[in-house]
């Protein structure tokens, strides 16, 4: 009996030094893992060093176009005040529209550039409240250029649908059928993360009961995304209200003939130049 207890006392402290050795590892683990958090944390928050920092002519005319887009979306109706916001990347700096301030009023000496970790780094006006939701593409998307809108007819569909429906099919040149971003405040990272999660394999998506965003290589290509997604929308919601009909969809393979359509569209100098036709 003695020796029965004898050994059963030193596989218990074996198996306890097993355990101890395992958590030992797993706490090991854990603590690399945030290592990795900070250190990545440390990284974004870091000074932009002088190799990554873009030449002052190339964010003034960074800038510059910024601010044309800008004004752009409130001439064309898309905007109305201080609604909407634009960014654009310049290196490893992201340029974009400060918080309510009217566009008309923004001028050179107003040039607004933070890093991809959200910290200002040029101009002295506090950026968009979106300003999660403009980083979020910046960081996770091909993204060079955002334009986000509260465009009517895109925020009127944005409460109807969980997807606008294949009306027309410019809808490929979004990539798809624009998705319904779940609703979140304006400005949280909450939102930020439903727009990424509606954004996947499309350049464009509607923002529930809030509005519209896309994305391009250039402002000028993020700007006729969002016009074309604003025309679309406009497009259902008339043929939608007509009484005792429906309107016509296209399928998958329509619209997937439209995209291998639109590779070959355009001039051949690297500009998307609007609609296909």
């Amino acid at each position: 009996m003695t020796h029965r207890g004898g050994r059963r006392q030193d596989e218990g402290s074996r198996g306890e030094g097993r355990r101890d050795e395992v958590r030992r590892d797993e706490g090991a683990r854990d603590e690399g893992r945030r290592d990795e958090v900070r250190q990545e944390r440390r990284r974004l928050a870091d000074d932009v060093s002088p190799d990554e920092t873009p030449p002052d002519d190339a964010l003034a005319a960074g800038w510059a176009a910024l601010v044309e887009t800008a004004r752009r979306t409130v001439r064309d109706g898309l905007v109305v005040g201080t609604s909407g916001n634009v960014s654009v990347r310049v290196g490893e700096l992201v340029l974009v529209t400060p918080t309510g301030v009217p566009c008309d009023r923004l001028g050179a000496d107003d040039l607004l550039a933070v890093d991809l970790g959200g910290r200002r780094v040029r101009g002295t006006l506090a950026p968009t409240s979106e300003l999660p939701l403009h980083l979020a593409l910046h960081r996770h998307t091909p993204a060079r250029a955002v334009v986000h809108t509260h465009a009517v007819h895109a925020t009127a569909v944005s409460t109807l649908v969980a997807e606008l429906p294949p009306v027309h099919y410019l809808a490929a040149v979004l990539g798809g059928p624009p998705r319904v971003a779940r609703y979140a405040r304006y400005g949280s990272p909450e939102l930020a993360r439903n727009v990424l999660a509606a954004l996947a394999g499309r350049t464009g998506c509607l923002l529930a009961n809030h509005g519209a965003v896309t994305y391009g290589d250039t402002l000028d290509q993020a700007y006729d995304r969002t016009a074309q997604l604003e025309w679309m929308c406009r497009v259902w919601l008339a043929a939608a209200s007509v009484p005792g009909r429906a309107p016509a969809l296209l399928t998958p393979d329509q619209l997937a003939e439209a995209a291998d359509a639109y590779q070959d569209y355009g001039q051949d100098n690297g500009r998307d130049s609007g609609r296909p036709e």
